[in-house]
């Protein structure tokens, strides 16, 4: 049977470590894509992993390039295309510098992989997730962001350290945007089965809401640019879900058609991901606080957006 063809658009701090995960549990093969000026940085970082399956004894194949027509027929298109965050600047303050970029990709993702399972990383990334879908006119189920996932793993990181639980343990959902509104939803939050409100004190649980909310501004602040190992680690487990079809409920950017009282946009919602792509968007009860927050939320959403459109 043939390996599967993973491109990565974007071969930076991101697109690399997508790469080495992808070789290393051998979803298949990897083009890691550049532009022009950055080919060979592409080509180099591809070798590189190339040398690592001698010891890893992963059967990948990785190849660096700056040329569309590599990335022609991919299973799977991870999007990391655009400038990361630097210190004081917020992922909508990215809108304007990555706008172009996404249009640049989504114009050659249609023309040279119309069949590929998209997963868009690049910020501010409910707008960039959109612009990629309105751009391709690609099916909804085969376009998503990855956030959820994401903002979900430094919630659970940060109530298993609370906790002293093991993070195996720890089940966490966080809907909404991909910025400092976003919602953890606490009662789908659990370690092992227990609502984590019966094991974490109200205070000490707002405040690792709050962190969980400003994680991505907090890892910028420390290292002067975007996360980069949760990030990828995120995209994979979707990229797998896809490929495996592992039916594995995972919070994704989703385009809505009047879940949660939303429409034409993409939000962060509980989905179904397997062979189909998002299968199902899961529609979750939230109480009366939740729904405010996650109106919020869809709103600043919104806002990004109506930028978006207004330019296009």
């Amino acid at each position: 049977m043939a390996r599967k063809k993973i491109g990565l658009i974007g071969a930076g701090n991101i697109g690399g470590e997508l790469a080495n995960l992808a070789v290393l549990k051998q979803l298949g093969d990897v083009v890691l894509f550049d532009i022009p000026a950055k080919e060979n940085f592409a080509k180099g970082k591809a070798l590189d992993l190339e040398q690592a399956t001698s010891l890893s004894g992963a059967d990948a194949h990785v190849t660096g390039t700056g040329k569309w027509e590599d990335v022609a027929g991919a299973d799977v298109l991870i999007v990391t295309a655009g400038i990361p965050r630097k210190p004081g600047q917020s992922r909508d303050d990215l809108v304007a510098t990555n706008l172009p970029i996404i249009r640049d990709v989504a114009d050659n993702a249609k023309k040279h992989c119309p069949n590929a399972f998209v997963i868009v990383i690049s910020n501010p990334l409910d707008a960039m997730v959109y612009e990629f879908k309105r751009r391709t006119g690609f099916d909804a189920k085969k376009v998503v962001g990855m956030a959820g996932v994401l903002d979900s793993a430094r919630f659970a990181l940060f109530l298993a350290r609370e906790t002293g639980a093991s993070i195996k343990d720890v089940r966490a959902m966080v809907l909404g945007g991909h910025g400092d509104d976003m919602v953890p939803a606490l009662a789908y939050t659990t370690i092992n089965g227990v609502p984590v409100r019966q094991l974490v004190a109200k205070e000490t649980l707002a405040k690792i809401v709050d962190r969980t909310r400003k994680g991505g501004g907090e890892i910028v602040s420390l290292m002067g640019t975007s996360a980069y190992y949760a990030p990828a680690a995120a995209a994979i487990a979707m990229a797998e879900a896809y490929l495996g079809d592992q039916k594995r409920l995972l919070p994704s950017a989703a385009y809505l058609t009047g879940q949660y009282g939303c429409k034409d946009l993409y939000v962060g919602v509980p989905v179904i991901i397997g062979k189909g792509g998002v299968e199902k968007i899961i529609e979750v009860e939230l109480d009366e606080e939740e729904r405010g927050m996650l109106k919020k939320s869809i709103d600043s959403v919104q806002k990004v957006v109506d930028v978006v459109k207004a330019s296009a």
